[in-house]
């Protein structure tokens, strides 16, 4: 009974067989919404941990990457920081202004969290160890990120603030000028698997889809840091600016909620990227598919990090000319380059050989390589190459009298 309306998720009905064991036989929807509740609130306090662990690791690399020390007096090693923030944002002032919609005020924050955390739940963490089985799983997480667009606009409106809805309509500006290339390259990845199951996605890469069409993966990376709003894409809260963004007039706990969300962010990115293009949990044999799976987001959510520690800060109009101008030409070229290779190389049956695979990354490689060098030419700015110096004519002004 639980496999026909559980889809036939092995972790689910164990925790719902555990509940129905002591309930009478006409509470089965109970034992249902026990098990749900409880894999979901495990769920949501592990990606919670682990975004306190990643605040505290991504403070202590920014802080090597530009040579200073970082957090290192709470705990040892500085491992109990994340409490101590924590402790301390909930202590502050709660404030809302007097002409704010306070209901869309508390509202923002929430929606943005439940929607940062609601893409967990179709993500195949390894072999039957994830929370939900949809065919349609990748327009799931496209339809969930874009809800981040409604909160942002929310938190901006609702506070009465020029400054925060000016950065809520700058930010809300480029959220979707990132998603079109975004969705453009998630195309890529359907057309190479045939599924929109994310499930499907990982068991169709025999080959990482990141060897295979490298094009669609940069496309895919650069835009994810674009909709997670991190350098050199941080223009929503541009401080030197507009004071904090859209939430400005936020404090206390409401604005810890919105930095969970930014902080989760890139989990959730390494998360999706993995599924995508680096295999999910696919890996050797002599270690479990978990952790090949947590190796591979490691990978990508250190690769972010990097980013945000070295690239300064882009300006604005540079923000929407890179999407339009740049990205979303590159996405329909790798999408017409997939196209072509998919009808040469597809077999009668469906299915492209390995050999074939490893052709199609070779000839993608070179297309991505010429693809960002000509973008560079077309799109760069030459007149900014320092000019050859000339000496003035007052530098020797008083040699004639000497």
């Amino acid at each position: 009974m639980c496999n026909e309306f559980a889809g036939g998720l092995i972790h689910f009905c164990n925790i719902y067989s555990i509940f129905d064991s002591f309930l009478p036989e006409n509470l089965d929807w109970m034992a249902f919404m026990m098990a749900a509740i409880s894999l979901a609130f495990a769920a949501i306090n592990v990606v919670v941990m682990a975004t306190a662990l990643y605040i505290l690791f991504e403070r202590r690399v920014l802080a090597r990457f530009q040579a200073r020390l970082g957090p290192n007096r709470w705990g040892p090693f500085g491992i109990f920081q994340p409490i101590a923030d924590l402790i301390k944002i909930i202590t502050k002032e709660d404030t809302t202004t007097d002409i704010a919609d306070k209901i869309v005020h508390n509202l923002a924050p929430i929606i943005f969290l439940s929607a940062t955390l609601a893409v967990i739940a179709v993500i195949p963490l390894g072999n039957n160890s994830f929370l939900g089985k949809l065919n349609v799983g990748v327009l799931y997480i496209v339809a969930i990120t874009s809800v981040n667009v409604v909160a942002i606009i929310m938190a901006g409106w609702a506070d009465g603030n020029k400054y925060s809805m000016l950065g809520a309509m700058r930010g809300v500006a480029m959220l979707i000028s990132y998603e079109i290339p975004m969705g453009l390259a998630i195309v890529g990845v359907i057309l190479m698997s045939g599924t929109m199951s994310l499930s499907g996605i990982v068991e169709a890469q025999e080959l990482p889809f990141l060897l295979v069409q490298p094009l669609g993966f940069l496309i895919f990376l650069i835009a994810s840091i674009a909709e997670m709003s991190r350098a050199p894409f941080d223009q929503i809260e541009a401080e030197s600016e507009l004071g904090a963004g859209y939430h400005t007039e936020y404090s206390g706990m409401k604005f810890g909620i919105f930095q969970l969300a930014e902080f989760m962010a890139p989990l959730i990115t390494g998360i999706v990227v993995t599924t995508l293009f680096l295999g999910g949990f696919r890996g050797w044999a002599w270690l479990p598919g978990e952790l090949w799976f947590l190796i591979k987001v490691f990978s990508v959510v250190f690769v972010l990090l990097w980013i945000r520690a070295t690239w300064p800060r882009i300006r604005f109009d540079q923000i929407m000319a890179f999407s339009w101008k740049a990205l979303l030409a590159l996405a329909f070229l790798n999408i017409i380059i997939l196209v072509v290779e998919i009808e040469i190389f597809q077999d009668n049956l469906g299915s492209i050989s390995l050999n074939s695979l490893i052709l199609m990354g070779a000839i993608n490689w070179v297309v991505t390589i010429v693809s960002i060098v000509f973008m560079a030419n077309a799109l760069g700015q030459s007149k900014l190459k320092r000019p050859k110096a000339q000496p003035s004519s007052l530098a020797n002004m008083y040699a004639e009298s000497e």
